[in-house]
């Protein structure tokens, strides 16, 4: 018999490529997978449980499909992803219409998994999370001409208010060569981007090699033939040497981008995080890679609302976001996670206040990024083509400053034909609120 399969992944891009590699082996197995879920005969739901609003939504999906299972249109349920690390005993408990839950370290299992219940099992499979695999065969979810790359999984840096060190375990790096090997195999099957990605991307090689070997490895991936831009996310302050700006300098793929989760500005704040440094000093690091990286693009994220931000903590993160005008930000309200430090902490803040607080940082730095915008008009940026877009007759993509999914896109016409994955040169000559405007040169 066939057994068609839907996959739902939620959560963050290495979340995603877990999936990817959990998709590939269905797909070798034989099983046919179906992009609509009640089409499928087993749906497997690859959860995010990093914060409140990621487990509601993960929650709602598991309960969208047992509705679906009540109504007869699927007939089982596998949970996989870091819910179903974090909460292996209660998810059974909540809801017995789920037929398998995998922990993370049973992610190789998932053809098994997909047998099992088929023949009316249910089963809960829960190796150690380190067991998690981080190679194979993968079917890409995004587009052809751009993938992430994990470059590791886990962390070790122990943030106050983070849960990822219990459910996705210490840091591990993948060897060097199994990456590369990885992405060589992408880009000879038409990728032209390729997103680096782990919890903590500027710690790479420190647990395999005893020392930082981002650099190292972004000299590798920029004399692969085929790709074209090479992005960083997830990168830790503290681990931004001189050696890895020198090497952006003068890697010609390596995009000037950088993503730094700085989280807060106030030195007290910072340490209740468990994280170092206050404003001068992230300021000073602010300066030191604009210096060496003049073009630079500076993404960053910001918790508003952690225990003890009274009026003076949130000012100083204010005035901070002010003085250093990122290019791009996110704010998030402060989220107490069970089984986390901050969650006992004293001096909670009311959730009204956290949210509040995000809304107005997120207000403040739109005034940045509308400014910021409006210095593009009249530049040529290098774009990368996306698709067509027939309501507007245009074309739409993406400049080397955005990252896919997170950041703005750019809407430009042009003549000519032009396919996705294309690289072109775009003239600015307007915005549309957090969109660029503009034409084909």
């Amino acid at each position: 018999m066939s057994i068609n399969v839907g996959f739902i992944s939620l959560g963050c891009p290495k979340n995603q490529v877990d999936a990817e590699l959990m998709l590939s082996k269905i797909e070798k197995a034989g099983f046919s997978i179906v992009d609509v879920a009640y089409e499928a005969d087993v749906v497997v739901i690859n959860t995010c449980g990093f914060i409140e609003d990621a487990k509601k939504e993960a929650i709602d999906n598991i309960l969208e499909m047992i509705e679906l299972k009540n109504e007869g249109s699927i007939s089982r349920i596998i949970v996989t992803g870091c819910l179903a690390e974090r909460y292996k005993d209660e998810i059974f408990k909540e809801f017995p219409e789920v037929d398998a839950v995998l922990g993370l370290g049973a992610n190789g299992d998932i053809v098994e998994a997909v047998t099992s219940v088929m023949n009316g099992e249910t089963i809960g499979v829960y190796p150690d999370n380190e067991n998690m695999p981080m190679k194979g065969e993968r079917l890409l979810t995004t587009p052809q001409h751009w993938a992430y790359l994990k470059i590791a999984d886990g962390c070790s840096n122990c943030c106050t208010y983070c849960a990822i060190p219990a459910i996705r375990g210490k840091f591990r790096s993948r060897p060097m060569e199994e990456i590369i090997e990885e992405a060589k195999k992408l880009a000879a099957d038409g990728t032209k981007e390729i997103i680096i990605v782990a919890q903590d991307t500027t710690r790479y090689g420190l647990d395999l090699y005893d020392e930082l070997k981002l650099p190292e490895l972004l000299r590798k991936l920029n004399a692969i033939d085929g790709l074209e831009w090479i992005r960083m996310l997830y990168c830790y302050p503290d681990r931004i040497t001189d050696e890895l700006l020198v090497t952006m300098a003068e890697c010609s793929k390596v995009l000037h981008y950088l993503d730094i989760p700085l989280q807060h500005a106030d030195a007290r704040i910072l340490k209740k995080m468990n994280r170092s440094g206050d404003k001068e000093s992230l300021t000073d690091l602010i300066d030191k890679i604009r210096e060496i990286l003049p073009d630079v693009v500076l993404r960053t994220t910001f918790i508003t609302g952690f225990p003890g931000e009274d009026e003076e903590a949130f000012n100083n993160l204010s005035e901070f976001i002010d003085d250093n005008m990122f290019d791009r930000l996110g704010c998030f309200a402060y989220s107490a996670e069970e089984g986390t430090p901050a969650a006992e902490f004293e001096g909670q803040v009311d959730e009204e206040l956290r949210k509040h607080r995000a809304d107005v940082i997120m207000e403040q730095q739109y005034d940045i990024f509308e400014f910021k915008q409006r210095k593009l008009i009249g530049k040529t940026l290098k774009c990368i083509v996306e698709g067509y877009d027939g309501y507007s007759d245009s074309y739409f993509g993406r400049t080397w400053m955005d990252a896919p999914e997170i950041d703005s896109v750019v809407y430009f016409t042009g003549k000519g034909d032009y396919d996705e994955g294309d690289i072109v040169d775009v003239e600015i000559f307007d915005i549309n609120e957090y969109d660029l405007l503009g034409e084909i040169v």
